[in-house]
């Protein structure tokens, strides 16, 4: 049975994983570079090892030393968190060879799925639908242009390594192709040391929609539902929720059994996300598998109510999944917003440096998994991500209200955030009325952009909401409360709400 665990990884969700490993029970070993000796990670576990310098290169991403940590605390396990070496294969199978647990599947489920190729082959198999498109990599632009049009334009240009956008061409005219062909390539091979590409047809309008999937040893498959994705810059989420407001019963039962079937294809255990992409019509295609934790999984955990890091960790030890697919209930709604250290006014440049003030949200319903605190340098070596700020409703419109109240309440100072972004956000039209596809940002870049504040009536919305989250306690315990004061609450905030109103 597995009883230390080393975290081998950095910033909010390896405090997430130790989180999860105290309430079991389970000793956790935290490795820190550098640049993170006063991290919070660091602080958090049971115990903390230098693993080099600064630049992931010659720490995070390290294995050899990853290993010689694992080993020098006498750790059973490694948990891989998200990013760095979570799926990477040849980690997962040193750590085998080492009689390390990796806490994540098979290295071959990892290689297979790594590659979009190889992934669309396997899951085709079984099934599953994929984008139209090539087979297997195209080795020249003659080739390209002559697919590209057999396909029918506008084409995807893909790396078949890697992800988050890099490698990624869209092209709608003949005469793009060869230049298009030639920048994937580079792209690819400056970023994975892979240059093969992959051509699929482009999808006007998709929707991003992932589920969520549990695999136990013993060949227990189920998923836990879906997360709408599509609120994306650059390829990269910035917002996520939970149930998607495009799904229908139909659609989810349909798409939620092809996910189960994709994992099957690689005889997959653990934990891991089938993402799809969903046109206006709702036909729905598989995109890719990522075989580890995602950034977005506490809106999961929160609507269905289970831990996956802890299911992670039973699996890991061979354990028998007790949950059953017919069990598993959506309950209420979830928004996740993703904080980074960044100026959205510069082109949403890093901004690494010292946190002068932070004031976390607060209140029923609001979850927040972060590692920065006062004082603390944020370095300029990592991903500038710095927080999730999570919330949970009993429908969708009291969510997003929440994320609102939740985000006026969220205050940094001495860096650039994205939480001015993030708010506009939630207050436009769009996503209030769940009409949104990947192209949301894009859409409506100039209102999400407008530097409008107003923090008088915004600041009092937030005491007003924290005031209403109080009485939701208060009625709970005294259910037989009159509703009078709770009902002129509700009025005096629904009308500042309104002037809030563009």
């Amino acid at each position: 049975m597995i009883e230390k665990i080393l975290v081998a990884n950095r910033g909010e969700i390896a405090v997430r994983v130790m989180r999860s490993c105290r309430e079991m029970g389970i000793y956790s070993v935290a490795v820190y570079s550098d640049a993170d000796r006063k991290a919070m990670h660091v602080r958090y576990a049971d115990e903390a090892i230098h693993i080099g310098p600064a630049p992931s290169s010659e720490s995070y991403l390290n294995i050899d030393r990853i290993i010689a940590a694992a080993k020098q605390s006498h750790a059973d396990a490694i948990h891989p968190g998200y990013g760095f070496l979570s799926e990477n294969a040849h980690f997962a199978e040193r750590c085998a060879e080492e009689g390390i647990v990796f806490i994540g599947p098979s290295p071959e489920a990892i290689r297979v799925m790594g590659d979009k190729i190889s992934a669309r082959q396997a899951v085709a198999k079984h099934g599953v639908p994929v984008v139209p498109g090539t087979d297997g990599p195209v080795h020249d632009e003659e080739e390209a242009i002559r697919i590209a049009e057999t396909i029918g334009l506008p084409v995807m240009i893909k790396a078949s390594a890697g992800g988050g956008g890099k490698g990624m061409r869209l092209v709608r005219h003949r005469d793009e192709i060869k230049d298009a062909i030639r920048a994937a390539r580079s792209e690819a091979k400056a970023a994975f040391g892979d240059d093969a590409i992959f051509i699929e047809k482009y999808i006007d309008s998709p929707h991003h929609i992932e589920f969520q999937i549990l695999a136990d040893k013993h060949g227990n498959t189920l998923h836990l539902f879906e997360r709408e994705c599509s609120v994306q810059r650059r390829h990269q989420k910035v917002v996520e929720e939970t149930p998607s407001p495009l799904m229908t019963p139909q659609l989810r039962m349909e798409m939620g059994e092809k996910a189960v079937m994709a994992a099957r294809s690689v005889q997959y255990y653990g934990a891991g996300t089938i993402e799809f992409i969903v046109d206006d019509n709702l036909n729905y295609y598989f995109l890719e598998m990522n075989t580890r934790l995602q950034v977005e999984h506490p809106i999961t955990e929160r609507v269905v109510g289970v831990d996956l890091v802890k299911q992670q960790i039973s699996i890991a030890n061979g354990e028998v999944l007790k949950l059953k697919q017919n069990d598993l209930k959506q309950n209420g709604h979830a928004i996740e917003c993703r904080i980074y250290a960044e100026d959205p006014d510069n082109n949403f440049m890093p901004s690494p440096g010292i946190i002068q003030h932070i004031t976390e949200p607060l209140g029923l319903g609001v979850r927040h998994d972060g590692y920065v605190y006062e004082g603390y340098e944020i370095p300029i070596y990592y991903d500038p991500m710095i927080s999730k700020l999570i919330v949970w409703a009993g429908s969708r419109q009291e969510a997003i209200d929440r994320m609102r109240r939740a985000l006026y309440a969220y205050k940094i100072t001495g860096v650039k955030t994205s939480i001015r972004f993030l708010k506009r956000i939630m207050e436009s039209r769009d996503f209030i009325e769940g009409n949104y596809n990947t192209h949301f940002i894009e859409k409506n870049y100039g209102f999400l952009m407008k530097q409008q504040e107003c923090p008088s009536d915004c600041e009092d919305v937030a005491i007003m909401t924290v005031l209403i989250d109080h009485l939701d306690r208060m009625e709970q315990a005294q259910p037989t409360r009159p509703e009078g004061q709770r009902g002129n609450l509700w009025k005096e905030y629904g009308r500042r709400r309104s002037l809030m109103r563009l």
